[in-house]
């Protein structure tokens, strides 16, 4: 379950931000010396946390990495100069860069054995990496209260574990949202689509809007895993279960059909076109350029959108029974198993989270912000009309959502990959949407195998 959406009034009461947790763990660790000092020189010759047992002042510098642009590492970096500022012997040696070869990167450095103390990751590679037994199970932190999730919505932290273990801490909150061209309906009289609509509800409405403009209601979403996990959960599958699919090839067969049927009455783009959607970045989606009535995107996606068009836009949940959609961490930070510094590591991802004036700095660039009391006055701040839109339809939705569903296993990258490639088979009649079924079905048990 979700708490409401947090109150409009009032300055949420947020606690300081607390003593380290190295400092902390290094006073509990001076009394308990203290008391059972016979047992310690008994076992002089063991060793113990690395953290635990320096200075608390001693200089700590620790790597950092992620992706994103430039805006983005404005940000981070003015936020971790802040926790500087609170923390004067902790420094940080920063590195980012775009998403495209981010994960080779990431990769490599792990391979090298010289990975970053603290990474940023996604739900496609979290467990893949906590698999590998890269990242630092943070549950003991979270047990203990080092690392807060008490203001967290409970599924979007819990979107963080893998095989029992919370690999990551969410650093901001998204969701799945259909973009549509609220300028192109209103001007040709027609209804904007709603939210609960079903499935073929949606493409009766995108069929309509063909006839009356000649633009195809809706991109063909049938290579989007997104739109197919929603799916998937509304008929009480997902998309994996335990370390298997959630789904068969019956499942997938009628997910295609369900989109020939669309293309074959219209309602959808030609496969050359919806091939255009499916290729392009954000900024090129078909909603924008005219070439469908709508999108299926990530709804913190809205301003990139709108920056692409004049025309207005309008985004709801993806049609169906709304609570398959869930509070989808958009991204983590994780802490390196190894790091010689893993207590101060952990402390800077809880700041990051939680610290007002960090949170504040960070804004929506990473999603919403985890922490719902710091949320509001996040949302507060926002001047961007497309970005109050996304938080106020994030916020409706959050009041619907259901459960979390499992992170996605190691392979979850290539699944996606072979979705769009059977997907598309299907789409130019390459194949029935049955053979193409069975392709993707093998496809993706050999890349989780």
């Amino acid at each position: 379950m979700h708490p409401a959406t947090p109150p409009t009034t009032g300055t949420p009461a947020v606690p300081v931000h607390r003593t380290p947790v190295r400092r902390r763990r290094l006073i509990r660790g001076m009394l308990a010396a203290v008391v059972a000092l016979p047992l310690v020189l008994g076992a002089a010759g063991c060793g113990g946390d690395e953290d635990a047992s320096t200075d608390p002042n001693a200089p700590v510098k620790l790597s950092v990495f992620w992706w994103g642009g430039e805006a983005r590492a404005k940000l981070t970096e003015e936020a971790l100069a802040l926790y500087t500022k609170k923390h004067p012997n902790v420094t940080f040696e920063k590195t980012w860069q775009a998403n495209q070869g981010y994960f080779d990167k990431l990769a490599t450095l792990t391979a090298g054995g010289n990975p970053p103390d603290l990474f940023q990751i996604d739900d496609n590679y979290l467990a893949e990496y906590a698999s590998r037994s890269t990242t630092l199970d943070l549950t003991p932190y979270k047990d203990s209260g080092d690392l807060d999730v008490s203001k967290f919505p409970k599924s979007l932290w819990q979107y963080g574990v893998v095989d029992g273990k919370l690999a990551g801490l969410a650093s901001g909150e998204n969701t799945q949202g259909l973009v549509y061209n609220k300028t192109l309906l209103t001007k040709n009289g027609l209804p904007e689509p709603t939210t609960g609509m079903t499935w073929e509800e949606h493409i009766a409405w995108a069929e309509q809007v063909a006839k009356k403009t000649k633009v195809p209601g809706t991109q063909d979403p049938s290579a989007d895993y997104k739109a197919f996990w929603v799916w998937l959960r509304q008929q009480g599958k997902d998309l994996y279960k335990g370390r298997e699919l959630g789904f068969t090839a019956e499942d997938v067969t009628k997910w295609f059909d369900l989109w020939k049927g669309a293309r074959d009455r219209g309602a959808t783009p030609t496969p050359d076109v919806i091939h255009e959607g499916n290729a392009t970045d954000i900024t090129k989606q078909l909603v924008v350029t005219g070439k469908a009535g709508t999108s299926w995107v990530w709804v913190n996606q809205m301003p990139e959108l709108k920056k692409n068009t004049k025309d207005e836009l309008g985004v709801i949940a993806y049609p169906g029974d709304p609570s398959a959609q869930w509070a989808r961490a958009s991204m983590y930070w994780s802490v390196f198993k190894g790091s010689k510094h893993k207590d101060v590591a952990v402390d800077v991802i809880n700041f990051l989270a939680n610290d007002p004036e960090a949170v504040k700095i960070l804004g929506t660039d990473r999603g919403l912000p985890s922490n719902l009391d710091l949320r509001r006055v996040v949302s507060d701040d926002v001047t961007d009309p497309a970005m109050k839109q996304s938080i106020q339809v994030e916020s409706d939705l959050a009041q619907k959502f259901g459960e979390a569903p499992q992170v996605p296993l190691k392979g979850h990258s290539k699944v996606r990959a072979e979705l769009i490639k059977a997907a598309e088979n299907a789409q130019y009649g390459r194949i029935s949407s049955a053979q193409a079924a069975e392709q993707f079905i093998a496809a993706c048990k050999s890349a989780i195998a």
